[in-house]
Parts: structure tokens; C-alpha cells; sequence
């Protein structure tokens, strides 16, 4: 899988030549405020393998297993980018919402499902985590 995406307004870009570590649906209060939405879709890969370019911005907080977490954006148009976080040391975690090709994500498991919205459907057989898996 090529990674390659961007913010909205085209100032961020980034790619990487590896496959995902992981893939999955994150429904943690934190990625909804950050997204504005339900849930978010992420993949995580090894930020040493990740070119990112463009001015970003960052904003730094406790997570929910209390580690802390990044979170990059872009400071012109606001497009969340990518995370770090304590918990998982030397992963990016992209939001796939800015990938420019979707067609072969499909998120293995969800995350945090006890933030999970109520009008939210978790897809049976998909593994399923109140929290983390740790």
C-alpha cells in the first residue's frame, strides 16, 4: 500500500512506501472532538518511514490510558493530520480521512467502544476494545 495524503488545503503532504502496522476505528472522546464526528478512521505506520511536509501545528494532551498525545494539524485550514502518542512509541498515526486513496483501507478492529455514539454500528466479528488493547 502507498501512503501518500494531504490537509485540505494542499499545504501538508506526506507519504510512505510501507504497509499499515495496523488499521482501525477509533472511537475515543478525544478523536471526536478532534474530527468533529463519531469516530476516526486511522492507520498507524512507522513515523521513521513517514515524509511529512508542510508547516504543521500541534497540540499535546493526556490520552485516555494517561500517556501522552500529539496531535498534528494543519494550522491554514485545520485538517488533523496525524497523532503520536506515548502508547504507541514510533508509530504515526494517520487519519485516513487525508489519504488521497482509500481503496484498500479496511479497518481490522475499534478502539475505545465504550465512547462509541449510540447511533454507531460496530460490525459484528470485527475485534472490539473498551479501551486500548494493552
Amino acid at each position: 500500500m502507498k501512503i501518500e495524503g494531504g490537509c485540505l488545503c494542499g499545504q501538508v503532504r506526506y507519504h510512505a512506501d510501507v504497509q499499515p502496522v495496523f488499521q482501525a476505528t477509533c472511537h475515543c472522546k478525544d478523536c471526536q472532538k478532534q474530527g468533529g464526528t463519531a469516530y476516526s478512521v486511522v492507520i498507524g505506520v512507522p513515523e521513521a518511514a513517514l515524509t511529512l511536509t508542510g508547516e504543521t501545528a500541534s497540540y499535546e494532551h493526556a490520552g485516555g490510558s494517561g500517556g501522552k498525545v500529539e496531535r498534528v494539524f494543519c494550522p491554514r485550514c485545520g485538517s488533523p493530520i496525524l497523532t503520536r502518542a506515548a502508547a504507541a512509541p514510533g508509530m504515526a498515526i494517520v487519519k485516513a480521512g487525508t489519504l488521497d486513496d482509500t481503496t484498500d483501507l479496511k479497518p481490522a478492529l475499534h478502539l475505545w467502544t465504550e465512547s462509541a455514539m449510540a447511533c454507531t454500528v460496530i460490525p459484528e466479528g470485527v475485534p472490539a476494545f473498551p479501551r486500548n488493547p494493552g
